[in-house]
């Protein structure tokens, strides 16, 4: 599964015959999260017309959730350009709302969609893309002996170490990318126990 995400969340801003078009892109990993970005820009813009937006959910190419809502403009001309940049890019995980500012020119229905794809591909231009890793959390029991050799081979594969438990072992609770799980496995074989935690 490889595809591109966001890093950060990054806005463009078109004036296209007097109508501003304002492009917002957020990282998201839940339809919820994309429709609070939603309610946010209706809030931070109440007097704009329009407020369209899509976004995907995982991988585009083969997503189990995408979205998209022409709000109130003639059908297929807003949401679904901006969805077909998205799936051009092949980027995942992420919502582009584009709010619209009338500014008194109609700009029809082939002008719409040029300038809601176009928004949509402005805020594209200023992204900083990074290929997605699926990250998974794991947890480590090891002899008090072994936990600098975990720590090792942790920061070797380039994980994350959330939290250290002490008791009769040490407990280190760790996130790293689900590929390497194996490989984790496989260096620690001696040092310590390996349990793989579903999220």
């Amino acid at each position: 599964m490889s595809y591109q995400t966001l890093q950060r969340a990054v806005t463009a801003r078109l004036e296209i015959k007097k109508s501003d078009f304002i492009a917002y892109a957020y990282p998201v990993h839940t339809r919820e999260q994309a429709m609070f970005h939603v309610e946010q820009l209706r809030i931070k813009y109440p007097d704009a017309r329009h407020w369209c937006w899509a976004y995907i959910i995982g991988d585009p190419d083969n997503t189990t959730s995408a979205g998209f809502d022409d709000d109130g403009e003639p059908s297929g001309t807003a949401g679904r350009p901006i969805l077909n940049v998205l799936q051009h890019k092949s980027i995942g995980n992420i919502i582009i709302i584009v709010v619209r500012y009338f500014g008194g020119i109609k700009l029809g229905a082939g002008g719409l969609t040029r300038a809601y794809a176009g928004s949509a591909q402005a805020a594209v231009d200023e992204m900083q893309l990074c290929p997605y890793v699926a990250m998974a959390q794991v947890q480590i029991v090891a002899d008090f002996a072994n936990e600098s050799q975990c720590r090792y081979v942790i920061e070797s594969l380039n994980g994350t170490i959330d939290d250290v438990a002490y008791s009769k072992k040490v407990l280190l609770t760790v996130k790293l990318a689900e590929r390497d799980i194996e490989t984790l496995k496989t260096e620690l074989a001696m040092a310590g126990k390996v349990l793989v935690k579903d999220e």
